[in-house]
C-alpha cells in the first residue's frame, strides 16, 4: 500500500476499449496541443495535463500493440 494515489493502478484501471490507431494518433496530437497551453506555474493545470497525457499515451500504445497483433 502506498501513501499516495498513483496515476494508474492496473487492477483498478483496466483498459476497456482500444481505439483504432489513427484515432489514437489524432487524439494524442489534439491533447498534446491543448496541454501545451497549460500554465506551468499552476499546480492544478499541471496535474490535469499529466492525467490527460497519460491516458492518451496509454491509448496510443494500446492501439499500436493491437495494430501489431500484440496484447497489452
Amino acid at each position: 500500500m502506498t501513501t499516495y494515489d498513483p496515476l494508474f493502478e492496473p487492477e483498478k484501471d483496466a483498459h476497456v476499449g482500444v481505439p483504432r490507431l489513427q484515432q489514437a494518433i489524432d487524439r494524442a496530437r489534439k491533447v498534446l496541443d491543448e496541454k501545451a497551453q497549460a500554465n506551468i506555474h499552476d499546480r492544478d493545470e499541471m496535474i490535469r495535463a499529466a492525467y490527460g497525457l497519460h491516458y492518451v499515451l496509454h491509448d496510443l500504445l494500446a492501439a499500436l500493440d493491437a495494430e501489431r497483433g500484440e496484447q497489452s
